[in-house]
């Protein structure tokens, strides 16, 4: 998602002066779109949102932001969530140390590694639906989709980043060119199929 406010988002316009929490290259694109990016730790933020220390807050999506009590703190649910689409995990092991583990170790970690992510998609698409639907019907929270200009402004500025950052480290023009080209590639399947389908389900 792309996070809670305490104000209406209805053009670039609103996101001057917008004090929100929000890490890493999604800050860097607040900032670059007037507003004024805030790091800190995740106890803090119902607080600070709460009291106005800040306008607005990204999390990670309805299951986990109603466990976080967001909905209580701030009235607008803004998606989508242009700033992170999907949460990753990774298991990082000192090199040397996975080439002493046998073969069979290793494919216990590796499996036990899939096994888990696949029980966390599954875990979080029944508790988003859950919670969504739960924030659908509480009459003190609007869901809203960001208007269009405010995603054109926040694609182009992290478009605009992200090559800064690729020019100047190789890794990540690597990890970038990477990313895009599977993307557009990825992108007509998921028109014709995916996509395709959700829209008959209104037919």
């Amino acid at each position: 998602m792309g996070g809670w406010f305490n104000r209406e988002i209805n053009s670039v316009e609103d996101l001057k002066g917008l004090k929100m929490r929000i890490p890493g290259l999604g800050g860097e694109v607040i900032k670059r779109a007037g507003g004024t990016p805030i790091t800190m730790p995740g106890a803090e933020i119902f607080t600070s949102l709460q009291t106005g220390a800040i306008d607005a807050t990204e999390w990670i999506g309805p299951y986990n932001d109603v466990s976080f009590g967001l909905h209580k703190a701030a009235k607008y649910y803004y998606y989508p969530g242009w700033q992170e689409p999907g949460a990753g995990l990774e298991l990082m092991v000192n090199s040397e140390a996975w080439a002493s583990l046998p073969a069979d170790l290793q494919a216990i970690v590796d499996i036990s590694c899939q096994a888990i992510t696949t029980d966390m998609m599954a875990e979080y698409t029944h508790g988003n639906t859950l919670a969504l639907k739960q924030l659908q019907e509480d009459p003190n929270v609007e869901l809203r989709p960001f208007p269009d200009d405010v995603l054109r402004l926040l694609k182009s500025h992290t478009q605009d980043i992200v090559s800064e950052l690729s020019e100047s480290d190789p890794a990540c023009k690597k990890i970038a060119d990477s990313y895009y080209a599977y993307m557009e590639a990825s992108t007509e399947n998921q028109r014709v199929t995916e996509w395709a389908n959700l829209k008959t389900r209104d037919l």
